[in-house]
């Protein structure tokens, strides 16, 4: 140790590495100083110090991409504060295309860093040599170039940032390893080491690969298994210089970049080797490697061999194997722990962290400072995973297909197939001997769609039409004129029960939930800047108890968001019933026929209207009914008791044949709902967006006196106007598939971009979610909207599109209240 360990400390760092002294440094920058850093070896010397150091800006989402761009800042101003250099180099970043696929995700690249104002060109293959000389580009049909792209030097960042925090008051000792950690009455207190105990209000836990084993010390779940990850270091070749791009061959699996002359040659091979579980990694593991295995690493270095020529005779002067930690969907974890006050996480960043730890260090200093998340982190949020996700076997088999993700084409509606099936709802096998495709939600088996009889139930990915869009557009055809059948076990389900149920749902909710028992509530719940923490409905059952549906990945946040709001004084118990209930949807026209045959309950428009709830008998079950739709029609959902699940699905389909019943799965409920105009929460809504900038106002009790979480903020949008507007497009080509993401352009510039997109059988052609807005930054109004020439970049390509201020299909909902 380089100083004595104090007894106490506002917070405690736990982990030396490029993403634990990120934190430290933006905390002590935000004025907190009184704060202990510790690492258990040296700083940088777990995983940290053999990462290949790309800082590559353009991510998968706009959140994503400014904690890029916020990292490459900071590391080349880093060296002027500190006067220690980052090794921050903004050389540029080469990717290229082998295939026309890969090519139209390129495209569609280069359109998101336009909607992100983000300079991007596509280049052709001979550019592409241009700028990387040793380039074989014969099989190339065309490449992106990202200037703003670079590289670090692991070790130096990290000891940069680390004297950046030391030099406003942190203390950083090293050799000092957590054993425990203390709580009290669900808030942490504390850290316990082998150097003596610290007293502590905050404890962030950015331990990197053993990051799991530290939450497991306090009782928190901290999803991520360790797996080896390869690259070699080549002797100097003819033409290599400092200043050489990035050079990424995804088609390939290989990255490259420039070291002394020589190359850094690594990859994500399409299957990893995942390695021990999280409970056994070694003490002590500093500055160490894995044995090498050439055998594994063969089918990156054959490819490199074939993209730069000269490695044919150039010799290797180091082969690495490090281990690094993946989470088991490839995004990384921040956040408060939702089963421990004040305990935070940042770890699990999958090869990824030297180019997300500026950014990622700022948010999660954020979070802690201000209470809860200053931009969507929803994304990366530790409150995605629920307890099973720990499971260290599940993790295992997960993390060997997740490595080969970051370079896979990124499919549209790519389903991972590893670890499956999880969790299956009762009625799983009848769906499957149906011919139903499954997809996987929060682990959930949830039926994609269904095959004709006779077909393989086998999804094909496209960036055009897929083979399934037949059986999807069958079953929309079903839902608008007959009757069809959902199965949305799913969904989360909480029951929010006691004396004080209405008190505290009335400060989280949106809309006004002081209705009689047997009334269902659409309603948003807000944080302080007015964006959206949540997209549910609630159900009052008696005085003291409501049920909240939410998406099937919500479940453990708005557990948490409800649970962290409830006062002392208030007399509320929140409890997770998504297990203890199948849902199914009946919904379209003949909804009505087909249950009134199974109830003694009459379901007259008069007896059960639009937006209520009753406890049905269906055949010999009973249910809870709710008349609700997320497809647009005349519908129920039934809230079925597991042990009546599978009798009651059966029940349906045999009375279901007289009314031409279908069975239908998510693909079909996603096309539907954006006919609609029906938003989706992570999609369509998120912490960033506004009830006024998401059109839905009318869910928000402005016209009461009653305070909810975020009206001030509602307030002062409504007032100055929305700077964007969440709007609907119809794609006037119904020959091209749109699948989100695509930027939107008005009169030739780009305005936006689109937010869920979908066929839609009914409007015939695809249709979308999109936020537009003023290039001038104005607040967009009705004829700003609706006076523009719009046009969508649909993997490269122009398409002309009508835009709809109201829903493309039944705008005044007329069916559904029928």
């Amino acid at each position: 140790m380089s100083q004595t360990l104090p007894t106490r400390a506002r917070v405690v760092v736990i982990g030396g590495g490029v993403i634990g002294t990120s934190v430290a440094y933006h905390l002590t920058k935000l004025g907190w100083t009184d704060l202990v850093l510790l690492e258990q070896g040296r700083l940088s010397s777990g995983t940290t110090w053999h990462a290949a150091g790309l800082v590559g800006q353009l991510r998968s989402s706009e959140s994503g991409t400014r904690l890029v761009q916020y990292s490459a800042q900071l590391y080349s101003e880093l060296e002027s504060e500190t006067g220690l250099s980052t090794g921050f180099k903004r050389c540029g970043g080469v990717t290229v295309a082998r295939t026309q696929d890969r090519m139209v995700q390129l495209e569609r690249t280069a359109a998101a860093a336009e909607a992100y104002d983000l300079e991007c060109e596509l280049i052709s293959p001979s550019r592409a040599k241009e700028l990387y000389p040793v380039l074989e580009t014969e099989d190339l049909v065309g490449a992106i170039w990202l200037p703003g792209d670079g590289t670090a030097n692991p070790t130096d960042v990290t000891n940069s940032l680390a004297k950046g925090a030391r030099d406003r008051g942190a203390r950083i000792l090293q050799g000092v390893r957590v054993i425990g950690v203390d709580h009290r009455n669900g808030v942490v207190t504390g850290v316990r080491t082998d150097h003596g105990d610290i007293e502590a209000e905050i404890v962030v836990n950015c331990a990197g690969q053993w990051a799991k084993a530290v939450g497991a010390l306090a009782g928190v779940n901290v999803p991520l298994h360790s797996a080896e990850h390869f690259y070699v270091v080549t002797e100097r070749i003819e033409g290599v210089h400092p200043m050489m791009p990035i050079l990424r061959d995804p088609d390939g699996y290989t990255y490259f970049k420039e070291e002394v002359g020589g190359l850094v040659v690594g990859g994500f091979e399409p299957e990893a080797k995942p390695w021990v579980a999280p409970d056994q990694l070694p003490y002590p593991f500093e500055f160490q490697l894995l044995e090498e295995d050439w055998d594994h690493f063969s089918i990156l270095m054959d490819s490199a061999l074939h993209r730069i020529p000269a490695l044919h005779h150039t010799g290797i002067k180091k082969f690495y194997n490090g281990p690094e930690s993946f989470t088991p969907d490839n995004q990384f974890i921040l956040g408060e722990a939702p089963e421990l006050k004040n305990f935070f996480v940042g770890a699990g960043f999958n090869s990824v962290g030297i180019a997300s730890a500026g950014g990622a260090g700022r948010a999660l200093a954020e979070w802690i400072v201000g209470g809860e998340p200053q931009t969507d982190l929803s994304g990366v949020d530790i409150r995605r995973f629920a307890p099973f996700n720990g499971n260290n076997q599940w993790l295992h088999d997960r993390v060997a297909e997740i490595l080969g993700l970051h370079y896979e084409v990124p499919w549209p509606n790519r389903e991972l197939t590893s670890a499956r099936p999880f969790r299956r709802s009762p009625a799983y096998h009848l769906q499957a001997t149906a011919g139903a495709s499954f997809g996987s939600k929060m682990g959930w088996e949830r039926v994609n769609v269904f095959a004709p009889a006779g077909v393989t139930p086998s999804l094909e990915y496209t960036w055009g039409k897929p083979n399934w869009l037949p059986w999807s557009a069958a079953e929309q055809r079903a839902t608008r004129e007959s009757v069809a059948l959902y199965d949305q076990t799913s969904f989360g389900k909480l029951l929010i029960s006691g004396r004080d149920a209405e008190q505290l749902l009335q400060w989280l909710c949106t809309a006004d939930v002081a209705v009689a028992p047997g009334r269902a509530v659409y309603t948003g719940m807000l944080n302080e800047r007015g964006g959206y923490e949540a997209d549910v409905t609630v159900t009052r059952l008696s005085h003291d108890e409501y049920m909240l549906v939410t998406g099937s990945g919500s479940v453990q946040r708005d557990l948490d968001w409800i649970r962290r709001h409830i006062r002392e004084d208030q007399h509320v118990s929140v409890t997770d019933l998504t297990s203890s209930y199948a849902v199914y949807g009946v919904m379209g026209p003949r909804s009505r026929d087909l249950l009134q045959k199974l109830t003694r309950v009459d379901l007259s428009n008069d007896s059960f209207p639009f937006s209520t709830s009753q406890q049905i008998g269906l055949g010999y079950a009973t249910v809870r009914a709710t008349r609700i739709t997320y497809v647009g029609e005349l519908g129920w959902e039934l809230y079925v008791p597991t042990e009546f699940a599978v009798g009651v699905y059966e029940l349906l389909l045999a009375a279901g044949a007289e009314f031409g019943l279908v069975q239908a799965g998510y693909y079909t409920i996603n096309s539907l709902r954006l006919e609609k105009g029906y938003r989706a929460w992570g999609s369509d809504l998120t912490p960033d967006y506004n009830p006024v900038e998401a059109g839905l106002l009318f869910t928000c009790k402005l016209k009461s006196e009653i305070a909810f979480i975020g009206r001030e903020s509602v307030e002062k949008a409504r007032a100055e106007g929305p700077r964007r507007k969440l709007v609907s497009f119809v794609l006037d080509h119904p020959e091209v598939m749109m699948w989100g993401g695509e930027l939107v352009l008005r009169d030739g510039h780009a305005v936006g971009q689109v937010s869920s997109a979908a066929w839609g059988e009914t409007v015939n052609g695809c249709v979308a979610l999109a936020y537009v807005r003023c290039r001038d930054g104005e607040p967009v109004t009705k004829d700003y909207l609706e006076n523009g020439s719009y046009q969508i970049n649909v993997g490269g390509t122009l398409c002309s599109a009508t835009l709809h201020v109201r829903p493309p299909y039944d705008p005044a909902g007329d069916k559904i209240k029928r």
